[in-house]
């Protein structure tokens, strides 16, 4: 799973997002393997201790590594803030790739705010692509 968010969103606003995409979509949450996003991200608190709590591997790619995943819902925005059109999706991609056979898209980024919570949070989930 690949998800973005600015800088102060709250974990809380980061949990209810990875909920409500698995809910909409019928995906079960045990089968989220780890989270995906930039490597600017790397050290933030929230995420991490949401990894641990769930035991997520914590993938990071940089912005020039997501730059070279084609994904159906690039950012002038995000490319603007990050040097990469997209993070959640092409982190997402980055991390179901196996190296064989590659990754699908299985939902494509989801944006989400909501009152009362600092942040935007974007998840965006693929999956390996099986043989």
């Amino acid at each position: 799973m690949g998800i973005g968010f600015k800088q102060g969103t709250a974990p809380q606003l980061i949990v209810i997002a990875i909920e409500q995409v698995f809910q909409k979509y019928l995906l079960d949450e045990s089968a989220i393997a780890g989270i995906a996003t930039i490597d600017t991200k790397a050290l933030d608190t929230a995420l991490i201790k949401i990894c641990h709590q769930r035991h997520w591997l914590l993938q990071t790619f940089s912005a020039a590594k997501l730059s070279t995943v084609l994904v159906p819902n690039p950012s002038a925005i995000i490319t603007k803030a990050t040097g990469t059109p997209s993070v959640a999706e092409a982190a997402a991609i980055l991390a179901a790739d196996n190296g064989e056979l590659g990754a699908k898209l299985l939902v494509p980024k989801n944006i989400f705010r909501l009152s009362g919570l600092p942040g935007v949070v974007t998840v965006a989930v693929a999956q390996e692509i099986q043989a």
